[in-house]
């Protein structure tokens, strides 16, 4: 281990996620414009505390990197209860906006790449770059640009293919994080949308809100045992496909089989207590994904990104400015211009330019405010979980061989 790396571990990151998630409350209690904008909580603290650690870097040279395994056990907690919660009412309902979104989706990819790429050439930079900084780190993730840095840095002239896709991803996540509450504001302001009705709890404990149910130990309990229940099935299930070869993340089939569970049990078992929608399910959800991503957040290496500067900044900045003009020009509209429609527009900046909890973060934090849209915790993590990742990967190594 260098000498000017400290680690620190799960347990202390964990509990220091949790300090830093408060800070953002506070900070966001005090700043108006950060509610105005519906900046979530966990993202003013934790890219905060990643200034911090930048600053630690910059004044002593010491690098502190943070274990997550607690962090990526929170995302599962999370989709598991989005999936506690989903009617198949819903999922029908959302038939229609599901096969919009993943049009729009599927076609953003490429236009992400065609961006990338005709960017990366004018400011004379290798194919590559463009790749990296496009579909490959953004709609990808960290996730898919690590696993194609090493194929571009052998075959494709970017030996630092590693470094620029983590930055890119890194970067992306925080333009991601702050871009979604904007969007919601404007396109509330702009076309009058009316704010939700409340129909149950789908995440997030609304804002100034007053609710009569009770919440107790026996509650978050029982909350818990059933979402255990239904991640215990969905390893299972993930083992099973593993061995077929079709690799999924765990939350998929968690969500999947959370599903499930809440459209047989509470038919099957009309006596039995079920926790979809109810305030303590709420609370354990806001839990998970406020952590999960401040504790993405405060993680960030941001001196990493230092040595990266000029190309790959303007490239980010044109990726973000097609995104916004994406979303209100094209994918707003097309979705019905009504208040799903700004929902699932602040999600989708998360989405496009972060990652899946990025973008439900964003849309938790619109929801909070003006009412549920329960569809569209739905048909955005279904997009994202089974299509995106199959997709991107046939576009990238079409774009790498052009």
């Amino acid at each position: 281990m260098a000498d000017n790396l400290i680690v620190v571990d799960d347990f202390l990151t964990y509990t220091i996620g949790i300090v830093v998630y408060f800070l953002g409350m506070r900070l966001t209690g005090r700043i108006a414009f950060l509610r105005a904008y519906n900046i979530p909580e966990p993202v003013t603290g934790g890219i905060l505390a990643a200034l911090v650690l930048l600053a630690v870097y910059l004044a002593t040279g010491q690098q502190i990197e943070h274990e997550l395994e607690t962090r990526d056990t929170l995302l599962v907690y999370f989709f598991t209860a989005i999936g506690l919660n989903a009617r198949f009412s819903d999922l029908l309902s959302g038939g229609r906006p599901l096969a919009i979104l993943l049009a729009l989706t599927l076609t953003y990819i490429v236009f992400q790449n065609v961006i990338g790429l005709t960017v990366a050439q004018a400011l004379g930079q290798p194919n590559a770059i463009g790749v990296l900084a496009g579909s490959a780190s953004l709609i990808g993730g960290h996730g898919t640009a690590i696993a194609w840095a090493p194929e571009i840095a052998a075959n494709h002239g970017v030996p630092n293919a590693l470094e620029v896709g983590v930055a890119a991803a890194t970067l992306g996540l925080v333009l991601a994080s702050l871009l979604g509450g904007p969007i919601a504001k404007f396109l509330l302001a702009r076309h009058g949308i009316a704010d939700a009705k409340a129909d149950g709890l789908m995440v997030g404990i609304p804002h100034e809100k007053e609710d009569t149910e009770q919440i107790n130990h026996i509650s978050i309990m029982q909350v818990i045992l059933v979402l255990h229940i239904a991640i215990i099935i969905g390893y299972a299930a993930n083992e099973a496909l593993a061995e077929t070869g079709l690799k999924l993340p765990l939350f998929v089939p968690c969500l999947l089989v959370a599903i499930l569970l809440s459209n047989s049990v509470p038919y099957l078992l009309p006596r039995m207590r079920w926790p979809a929608r109810t305030r303590a399910l709420a609370i354990v959800s806001d839990f998970s994904l406020g952590l999960f991503i401040a504790m993405s957040l405060m993680s960030m290496q941001l001196w990493s990104i230092a040595d990266l500067a000029g190309p790959l900044l303007i490239l980010l900045a044109l990726q973000a400015l097609a995104t916004v003009a994406f979303i209100l020009l094209v994918l707003f509209p097309l979705m019905g211009r009504d208040y799903l429609a700004t929902v699932l527009s602040a999600g989708f900046a998360g989405f496009a330019l972060g990652a899946t909890p990025t973008a439900i973060a964003n849309m938790t934090a619109v929801t909070k405010t003006h009412g549920p849209a329960p569809t569209a915790f739905i048909i955005l993590p279904l997009v994202g979980a089974f299509f995106v990742d199959l997709t991107n990967a046939f576009v990238i190594r079409f774009f790498l061989a052009l």
